[in-house]
């Protein structure tokens, strides 16, 4: 009685013996005191959650060469946000102004 009119994740065997995730529901009729149960496949939902999963990793991966690039600069680069707040210093700011990240990070530009 406690899965009836709910669902739940579980993995489900073919007859050829591999598996798949899905999703379980079970449902009582009304009239007749008949179960149904209702299954959906979800490996298409899994496999695109780890694509999107690889593609967050990937962006993750070019926002380091982004910020190496920005390091590598010869000029002090600042990165500021509508406020005028300081969200990022590259290293020559903080050679070129003698203050640390931390010091220049959440601070007002004008």
């Amino acid at each position: 009685k406690k899965m009836i009119g709910t669902q739940r994740q579980v993995t489900a065997r073919r007859k050829d013996g591999s598996t798949f995730p899905c999703v379980l529901g079970l449902s009582e009729t009304q009239k007749c005191g008949l179960f149904c149960g209702f299954i959906r496949d979800l490996t298409q939902e899994k496999k695109s959650e780890l694509e999107m999963i690889k593609k967050n990793q990937e962006l993750g991966n070019n926002q380091s060469l982004v910020l190496g690039i920005i390091n590598a600069s010869f000029h002090a680069l600042f990165v500021i946000d509508e406020a005028g707040i300081i969200q990022m210093v590259n290293d020559k700011s903080c050679h070129s102004f003698g203050w640390t990240k931390e010091e220049f990070v959440g601070e007002n530009i004008s």
